[in-house]
């Protein structure tokens, strides 16, 4: 599930992300102008927005997203206390709020009790390119009508490459998103599992940025 945080207190954002990233893919905005610009190029599973950030406040933001018609589910976090931003929160069609101080653990109960209620699963068939389906739970891509099964790995390279397009993404980003602290891959076999997928994806769609990373388009 793709999470985006818009929260704009440093030290407090920097300890959602760390906790989040455990269980989820999580993007980080400041305020309502960067929510714009991530939008722009990914989509969502779920908002967590603060209400008071600089600029439009989370309230108005999810207001204004909804008049454009995204449903994407969302839950306040914020100081306030008082029960008239709860009714604004429900209002301007949040689905969840929790006031701080809260609990790291409490905070992810309520993004599981969303997923469950919203059914919020990885997309089980991803077309890649014309003739080209991907099964990340099955870990399985299908070209015309070959079958090709992937390792673990390259099945999580893969899905995030797609779900993170039009970046270019380090190896210490992949190192930190795919891989495990007590399993830190060479850059050699990192670049094994590139040559991998690139035998059946079109190569002008996993570049190599020299000296930077890798770009999926």
């Amino acid at each position: 599930m793709k999470i985006l945080l818009m929260e704009d207190d440093a030290v407090l954002s920097d300890i959602l992300i760390d906790f989040l990233s455990e269980f989820w893919d999580v993007d980080y905005a400041y305020d309502s102008k960067a929510v714009y610009a991530k939008l722009d190029t990914n989509k969502y599973d779920l908002f967590i927005f603060d209400i008071n950030v600089p600029g439009k406040n989370g309230l108005k933001l999810l207001e204004e997203l909804r008049g454009f018609q995204d449903t994407t589910p969302a839950i306040f976090i914020t100081a306030y206390t008082d029960t008239k931003h709860l009714q604004e929160a429900f209002s301007f069609g949040a689905h969840d709020y929790i006031k701080k101080p809260f609990e790291l653990e409490e905070l992810n109960a309520r993004i599981l009790n969303t997923k469950r209620l919203f059914n919020i699963e990885t997309k089980t068939q991803i077309e890649l390119a014309v003739d080209l389906l991907f099964f990340p739970n099955e870990k399985k891509v299908f070209r015309k009508k070959e079958e090709i099964s992937l390792s673990t790995k390259d099945s999580a390279l893969l899905l995030y490459f797609f779900q993170n397009q039009k970046r270019v993404i380090t190896n210490e980003e992949l190192i930190q998103n795919i891989w495990d602290f007590d399993s830190i891959p060479s850059d050699a076999t990192i670049r094994s599992h590139i040559r991998t997928l690139r035998e059946f994806i079109p190569k002008e769609n996993l570049r190599t940025i020299r000296g930077e990373g890798y770009i999926y388009e």
